[in-house]
């Protein structure tokens, strides 16, 4: 990471990875192999890009809210149950070994790439929420979970807050993604305090990408969340699958 245009080249991943992380998920799966590409320990790559989405989903949570999309206090309530998962994840993750860590996220690769190609469409039409009662402590476990895999890895996990959101909570695909980034959010604030105790960030790099996440998080909150569908998923879908070959075989 000496080279000034490791900086730059982090600043254009970070607003590509920014961009598709809010208007759909799973772009950490570009930023944490290049992290690891630059020379970054698995472990510290997975800190450091904490920092990005912290900035990130705060960003896009402002975004949101100027387009007077909020949750509020729904997306809290979830966000305070994955934030004890994201607890235990991050422990997790800061302790395994990283030719262990780099197989794991070649597999998880794979399967949201999957995610990406099958998923069920999403409609878009307006419908019932579920956001009280029995289905809002049904949505505080489920996000419990959700919240120790964000805590490990957090990559790919935004196709799995939409779908669940929007099948469970039946909630449309605008209000789904405002409560995701604001979930995100609440979690990955701990997960990255767990990741600095353990000294695995490295603060510059993490801020320099930041700066794209967050550029790329503002705009995409601000548009059609359905502009540029198509391209994200083909772009995604090479490059996840690229990312996940050059992880498997050369670690």
């Amino acid at each position: 990471m000496e080279a000034w245009y490791h900086y730059v080249l982090l600043v254009v991943v970070g607003f590509v990875v920014g961009f598709i992380n809010t208007i759909a998920g799973g772009a950490s799966l570009i930023s944490l192999p290049v992290l690891i590409f630059l020379g970054l320990p698995p472990s510290v790559a997975n800190g450091t890009n904490r920092v990005a989405i912290a900035f990130q989903t705060a960003i896009g949570v402002a975004g949101f809210k100027s387009k007077g999309v909020s949750t509020f206090p729904f997306n809290i309530y979830l966000g305070l149950a994955a934030l004890v998962g994201s607890i235990i994840g991050a422990s997790i993750a800061v302790d395994i070994k990283g030719e262990t860590f780099n197989r794991i996220l070649a597999i998880i690769m794979i399967v949201v790439v999957l995610i990406i190609v099958f998923k069920p469409k999403i409609n878009l039409e307006d419908m019932q929420e579920r956001l009280t009662g029995k289905y809002l402590w049904v949505g505080m476990i489920a996000f419990f979970f959700i919240g120790i895999y964000g805590g490990f890895i957090n990559a790919g996990i935004g196709f799995v807050i939409l779908l669940f959101l929007h099948y469970f909570h039946r909630m449309s695909l605008v209000r789904a993604n405002a409560t995701k980034v604001a979930v995100v959010c609440i979690y990955t604030l701990a997960a990255l305090a767990v990741f600095i105790l353990n000294d695995k960030v490295i603060w510059k790099v993490g801020l320099v990408l930041a700066i794209g996440n967050g550029l790329g998080a503002w705009f995409s909150s601000r548009v059609s969340v359905n502009k540029g569908d198509g391209f994200i998923k083909t772009f995604l879908v090479i490059m996840v699958i690229a990312m996940a070959i050059k992880l498997w075989f050369f670690t």
